[in-house]
């Protein structure tokens, strides 16, 4: 309930607040100001610029709009006098019309084209496409246009990723960005606990329809954190800074999935705010699994056949409420709340046959018993953040100090039950539960002077505190009385507390007026300890890490762009990679944590060429080098007899994180969107890796192999309101430390009708529709033994989704937007 009133009340304000702005607007003149906007350099239409309208009387904002699609914008029900009109959009620089007067004598006024400079003097804002389509390249970034994509309406943020450039996601939603799965993943720019705990599970979590774009960072700069060796994904979520009020509404169903999000905007003049809320749910789905693990000693072969299957599903949902206030022309703050939940469950069982060799292949012994498992897990978190912006009389001068804080709690259950099978009979029982929480808070200041057009310094520091507590609640069925007794030997608790202090400083420059030049380091230096009930109070070594990195780049008068980047990454080990609690909801197969981890290093070299291709189209290739030391991987251990406190398991497989030594990767990807004509795009993304793992762990140390992926979409225009898309998906096996992981092939088809003058929207999309199982094979080889399992997961889906967006600000229709006396007047 308290949930539902936080929600709530701030709608009921912003729905108050729009009721009495508009009985204000009641005597207003019916005078009108329409223009349009477009790129100074290209002459393209700039869509979705925010117009505000500002009268000189009292310098207030009285009104606003934002252009459409074709750069026109329409300001109606304007009074009388003498006003300023600001134009801004992201990646140019403001503009600003003065002195325009709307009277009895001139009730409409047309200002023409209004040219936009972009800025691509610095570094940072090099734009490649000419116009903005589904993918974006800039200098440091790849952006992905969530809102453009067909395929990904009724889905989540796993679905969207799986068109991004260089990324890849697997039919269980494990994100890999050129091949590394340490990735830092950002919400809004800023970090969260979510991600600390199950990835796969927050990206199953988030909407489609919730996310407003994806920005892929492979060679971050130093003002970023150093922490993913993988780089960096960021999550852009939908919010408008238009005037007046709107929003849209999501809803989507299917066989697999059905998720659903509401957004609302409101501002007037200087002051805005936004709510949204978000939920997402996996049907229940049974996954059938078999297993043949093979173990050897000197003197026998063990062999253990397990077949059964899970019943799986998954929810969540998100929400939050923010501001935005213009306090001033050069002062601006901002800040947000939000509350989460994700979780997850399985349950299911499987028949077991152990059979026992002599070194001859004489069968010693074959036994079957049936085994009864159920895990679950959720958690919830609150988030903060609150920023303060100012800027100065030089343009590009700016101050920034922020602060975010993320409380997440979460909770972990297991239950297992071993029978005979003839005579049945229960021989071994136990239960584990898992509460945890989880704290950040992050304090950062940043601070960038431009010296000149051509050369910007950025400095800055940030702080971050991190408090983790894990609680092991272990209970052993007690075969003589029948009851669940605790154990207090393979229970504990766990603190563990993490303090990262950084700073950074870094320079934009250009040489002989043709090569650009970003430069910086930062330095990061951590401490922290841990507390275990079992082993004491432990303080790791204070260690300290310098984060170089350096982008070379040359931009043709084509618009074509060549860059050579190098940075340094750490990946430290997260608390879910530490946990020591000990899940053994299948004994045969147990996972932990190893709070033994050191962090990861990783180097990357990469060699970047773009150029634009037709009107809408653009090629990218990307080569690149990426060297780990103390590489953090899944590792699998064999144990004839495994002792857990008082508790001793046979013929086990226990599952943990290792630093597995050294890694180097070298790979290659090509990305091209290509217009065929006005109604169809191809887009292609393809890539190859090689990569060596040497490590001294295991006798199977050293290996080697080639992943390849790729992807292939197409999209065709029936008409300006009817898009059909395909989307086809590749990914060989690859390899890690101790075998390969299953490749999978996965595809789509979709169709998008838009409705009610373009404010709405009808999509159906289906998903794999002619296979219902993905047939996911691993290998895994270690000491003495090996482990092969098939997982046959089903994937087959249909879904529907409808948007609608609201406001009385909402674009106009392509008729209606088209005025002869726009297009031929030149600016004023």
């Amino acid at each position: 309930m308290k949930f539902i009133i936080t929600i709530l009340l701030p709608v009921f304000f912003i729905f108050s607040f729009s009721a009495r702005a508009q009985h204000g607007e009641e005597n207003v003149s019916n005078g009108k100001i329409a223009g349009r906007i477009i790129d100074s350099a290209s002459g393209q239409a700039i869509e979705y610029a925010a117009v505000s309208l500002i009268r000189l009387a009292d310098n207030k904002v009285v009104n606003g709009a934002t252009a459409d699609a074709k750069g026109v914008f329409r300001l109606n029900n304007v009074d009388a006098g003498t006003y300023n009109l600001l134009i801004d959009f992201i990646g140019y620089h403001k503009t600003e019309k003065e002195n325009i007067v709307v009277g009895k004598e001139n009730p409409s006024v047309v200002l023409g084209d209004i040219k936009l400079a972009s800025k691509q003097k610095t570094l940072k804002e090099v734009t490649i496409a000419a116009e903005k389509g589904i993918i974006e390249n800039k200098i440091d970034r790849t952006i992905y246009n969530v809102d453009k994509d067909v395929t990904s309406l009724t889905g989540v943020a796993s679905d969207v990723l799986k068109k991004v450039p260089q990324v890849t996601v697997d039919v269980d939603g494990n994100v890999e960005l050129q091949g590394n799965s340490n990735i830092r993943f950002l919400i809004n720019g800023k970090p969260s606990v979510m991600f600390g705990s199950n990835i796969a599970d927050v990206l199953q979590s988030i909407p489609s329809s919730q996310i407003q774009r994806i920005e892929v960072i492979t060679s971050p700069g130093a003002k970023y954190d150093a922490e993913g060796t993988g780089g960096i994904i960021n999550i852009i979520l939908k919010e408008s800074n238009a005037q007046g009020i709107n929003g849209n509404i999501s809803i989507s169903a299917g066989t697999r999935l059905e998720n659903g999000s509401f957004n609302l905007n409101a501002r007037k003049g200087r002051f805005g705010m936004h709510a949204y809320i978000s939920g997402n749910a996996q049907m229940p789905s049974k996954t059938v699994v078999s297993m043949d693990r093979v173990s050897w000693d000197t003197t026998s072969t063990s062999r253990l056949l397990q077949n059964g299957g899970l019943d799986f599903n998954r929810n969540g949902y998100w929400s939050g409420i923010g501001f935005d206030w213009d306090a001033s022309e050069k002062d601006n703050f901002s800040g947000t709340v939000g509350y989460n939940y994700f979780g997850n469950s399985n349950k299911g069982g499987g028949i077991r046959e152990s059979i026992l060799q002599d070194g001859s292949g004489n069968t010693l012994s074959d036994a079957q018993d049936s085994i009864i498992t159920s895990n679950k897990f959720y958690e919830h978190s609150v988030e903060a953040g609150l920023s303060y912006k100012r800027k100065f009389k030089k343009e590009d001068q700016e101050l920034e100090i922020s602060c975010n804080t993320s409380n997440g709690n979460s909770r972990g259950h297991y239950e297992q039950t071993q029978k005979h099978i003839s005579p049945e009979s229960v021989f071994n029982s136990s239960f584990g539960n898992n509460p945890a929480t989880e704290n950040e808070t992050n304090i950062e200041i940043n601070y960038t002077h431009p010296f000149s057009e051509e050369i910007v310094v950025e400095a800055g520091g940030k702080t971050e505190f991190s408090q983790a507590g894990s609680t092991s609640d272990v209970s052993l069925l007690n075969a003589s009385s029948g009851n669940y007794d605790y154990s207090t030997t393979q229970s504990s608790k766990l603190t563990y507390n993490r303090n990262v202090y950084a700073g950074y400083l870094s320079s934009t420059f250009k040489f002989f007026k043709w090569l650009d030049l970003k430069a910086g380091s930062r330095y990061e230096y951590t401490d922290a300890e841990a507390n275990y009930s079992t082993s004491g109070k432990i303080i790791f070594k204070p260690y300290y890490t310098l984060v170089p990195s350096i982008v070379f780049s040359h931009k043709f008068k084509n618009e074509q762009l060549l860059k050579l980047g190098y940075t340094r990454r750490i990946e430290r080990p997260d608390y879910e990679d530490m946990n020591p609690f000990i899940n053994a909801g299948d004994p045969k197969n147990i996972s932990t944590g190893n709070p033994n981890l050191l962090p990861e290093i990783g180097d990357r070299i990469e060699l970047g060429y773009s150029q634009p291709v037709a009107k809408k189209g653009n090629l990218t290739a990307t080569l690149f080098f990426r060297g780990n030391t103390n590489d953090i991987q899944s590792y699998t251990r064999y144990y004839p007899v495994y002792k857990i406190g008082d508790s001793t398991y046979t013929n086990v497989a226990v599952r943990t994180r290792e630093n597995i030594g050294h890694e180097n990767n070298y790979g290659l990807n090509l990305f091209a969107s290509i217009p065929f004509g006005e109604k169809v795009t191809l887009r292609t993304n393809v890539s190859g890796l090689q990569r060596y793992i040497y490590s001294g762990i295991s006798s199977v140390a050293d290996v080697h192999g080639v992943n390849g992926r790729g992807s292939l979409n197409l999209t065709y225009e029936l008409n300006s309101t009817l898009v059909i898309e395909a989307f086809g998906y590749f990914s060989s096996r690859r390899i890690n430390a101790q075998g390969t992981m299953p490749g999978f092939i996965t595809y789509s088809f979709a169709f998008r009708k838009e409705l009610f003058h373009k404010n709405g929207s009808l999509a159906v999309t289906a998903t794999n529709f002619l296979n219902e199982y993905v047939n996911q094979k691993t290998n895994l080889t270690g000491d003495n033994f090996t482990i092969e399992t098939l997982r046959q997961l089903p994937y087959r889906s249909f879904g529907i989704n409808f948007t609608y967006k609201f406001g009385k600000l909402e674009f106009k229709n392509d008729k209606e937007a088209e005025d002869p006396n726009l297009g031929g007047q030149p600016g004023n």
